[in-house]
C-alpha cells in the first residue's frame, strides 16, 4: 500500500524497513542523492546513479522553481520523465534555500516574500504555493514548507516560528490533499512528510513533534540541524525527540550528513538521509574509504596506479588509477571531477547497504563501531 512502512527487524532503535511508494519500494535505511536542480553536480547521469545503487534522488522546489519553472517541467510530463529517472524523487520544499536568503525576504504569517537569487525578481512563497509547485514536479515525496531557524537563535523566535509553522504544515496537507484529487495531477499519490523544527531546544522539539504526529502524515523530517551546533547537540536532539514522533513512520534527518553522522543517527532511530558532501568534497578531491578520507591532490598520489580504494566495486575502482584522476583534477578535466563523484556516492549507497545487513544481521553495533574506528584516518 502506497505510504506504508514496514519495519522487518530492529536493534535498539536503529530500524530496518521498507517505504512502499507508487514509484517503487525504498529499502531503508536509505541515503538520497541531491539532485538539486534535477542533476547530481559533476557530470553524473541516470545510467551512473543506476549502477551505483541509488534508490531516491533529492531535487529542489525553490531550485526548479525559479529555473526551468515547475509549470514547464509540468508540461514534460513531469519531474522523472524531464530527468529520465523512474524511481522515488523527494522535493525539499524550498523552506531552507528561501530561509537561508536572510537578506532577500520578509516572513509573513501568508508565507514569504522574497528576490530570485538569480535575476532579483521578486517571488512570493507559501505553503499551498510550495504544494503546488511539488504537485506539478510530479515528486514521489513531498516536503511541508516550514522555516527553518537558526540552531542558535532566541528560544522565543524558535517557539514563534514552530508555532507558524505547525499552522503552515495544516495548510500544506490540506492543500496537497486538494491537488492530489485534480484530474491533471501527475501524481495523484504524492505522499506528504512533516518537519519537525526547534532549533537545539529539546522542549520545543517535543511539543512540535507530539503536534505534528497527530496529522498521522506518511512520515516525519527533523530540519534545522547541521546549520551550526556541534554533532553532539545534533545527537541529543535526535535522542530526544525522536521517540516522540510515530513509531510506525519513516524518519528523515535532513541534510546531514558525514559518515559519522548517519551511523549515529541510525543508532537513534533514523531511516532517511540526504547531504551534499559525498558529491561537493569529490569535486574538490577530498574522497571517502574505508580506511579514512583522501586528498587525491596531495603529491603522495601522482604517482600511485591503485585505484582509489581497493576492492571498491564502483565503475570509477574498477577501472581508472588515483595518479590518472589525479592528472584529471590538476588539469581541470570535467573527467576528474565526475569519477569522483561517481565514487564518493557508491561509497556512501554501499555503506547504506552494510548498514541494512548489519541490523538484518543483529550486528549493527558492532558494524557501527568498527566502521568509525577504520574511518578515523585521512591522508
Amino acid at each position: 500500500m502506497q505510504g506504508t512502512f514496514d519495519i522487518l527487524k530492529k536493534e535498539g532503535r536503529a530500524k530496518r524497513g521498507v517505504f512502499h511508494t507508487v514509484h517503487g519500494d525504498i529499502e531503508t535505511p536509505v541515503f538520497m542523492n541531491v539532485g538539486t536542480v534535477g542533476a547530481i553536480k559533476g557530470a553524473v547521469g541516470t545510467e551512473d546513479l543506476e549502477k551505483i545503487g541509488t534508490q531516491v534522488q533529492l531535487s529542489n522546489t525553490y531550485h526548479l522553481h525559479v529555473r526551468p519553472g515547475d509549470e514547464l517541467i509540468k508540461s514534460l510530463g513531469g519531474l522523472h520523465k524531464f530527468m529520465v529517472w523512474d524511481k522515488p524523487i523527494l522535493t525539499d520544499s524550498g523552506g531552507f534555500q528561501v530561509f537561508s536568503l536572510s537578506s532577500l525576504r520578509k516572513i509573513k504569517e501568508e508565507g514569504v516574500y522574497f528576490n530570485s537569487h538569480v535575476d532579483g525578481r521578486k517571488i512570493f512563497m507559501g505553503p499551498e504555493e510550495s504544494m503546488q509547485i511539488q504537485s506539478n514536479l510530479g515528486s514521489t515525496i513531498a516536503m511541508a514548507f516550514d522555516e527553518c531557524p537558526n540552531s542558535k537563535a532566541d528560544y522565543k523566535y524558535v517557539k514563534d516560528s514552530v508555532d507558524r509553522t505547525t499552522r503552515w504544515l495544516v495548510r500544506c496537507k490540506d492543500k496537497i490533499t486538494e491537488l492530489n484529487s485534480r484530474e491533471d495531477t501527475i501524481n495523484k499519490n504524492q505522499l506528504l512528510f512533516g518537519i519537525n523544527q526547534g532549533a537545539v531546544y529539546n522542549d520545543i522539539r517535543i511539543e512540535h513533534a507530539k503536534r505534528i504526529s497527530e496529522l498521522d502524515l506518511p512520515g516525519y523530517a527533523l530540519g534545522g540541524l547541521a546549520v551550526g551546533e556541534s554533532h553532539e547537540e545534533m545527537y541529543d536532539v535526535l535522542e530526544n525527540t525522536i521517540p516522540y514522533l510515530p513509531a510506525n513512520k519513516p524518519v528523515y534527518l535532513m541534510g546531514v550528513g558525514t559518515p559519522e553522522n548517519i551511523l549515529e543517527a541510525v543508532d537513534r532511530g533514523v531511516d532517511f538521509f540526504d547531504c551534499v558532501y559525498p558529491s561537493r568534497n569529490a569535486r574538490h578531491a577530498h574522497l571517502y574509504t574505508n580506511k579514512g578520507k583522501i586528498n587525491l591532490l596531495n603529491a603522495i598520489h601522482e604517482n600511485d596506479m591503485s585505484p582509489i580504494e581497493e576492492g571498491c566495486k564502483c565503475p570509477t575502482c574498477q577501472r581508472y588509477s588515483r595518479a590518472y584522476i589525479r592528472h584529471l583534477l590538476k588539469a581541470k578535466e570535467m573527467l576528474g571531477m565526475r569519477l569522483c563523484v561517481i565514487h564518493n556516492l557508491y561509497f556512501y549507497n554501499n555503506m547504506m547497504a552494510e548498514i541494512r545487513t548489519a541490523i538484518e544481521n543483529g550486528n549493527y553495533a558492532e558494524y557501527k563501531r568498527n566502521k568509525i574506528q577504520t574511518m578515523s584516518q585521512s591522508d
